[in-house]
């Protein structure tokens, strides 16, 4: 695999992880009716999402791609 192709793919996930954190954390308004327990279940997910967001823009970093806009 050629590197472009191995960066465009590393975007593409970061992307998807990027538009995952930002629904789990919109999770935790909705959570929010539900009672306390609901809000740290749904907070705890939108950590481990950030988690893996950070993750994947902490590799492409190291292969030095920006992707601020």
């Amino acid at each position: 695999m050629n590197p472009s192709v191995a960066h465009a793919e590393l975007i593409a996930t970061f992307k998807r992880a990027e538009a995952d954190a930002a629904h789990k954390f919109g999770l935790i308004k909705a959570a929010a009716n539900k009672g306390p327990k609901a809000v740290q279940a749904a907070a705890e997910t939108a950590t481990k999402a950030a988690k893996r967001r950070d993750s994947y823009a902490k590799k492409l970093d190291a292969l030095g791609v920006s992707l601020k806009d």
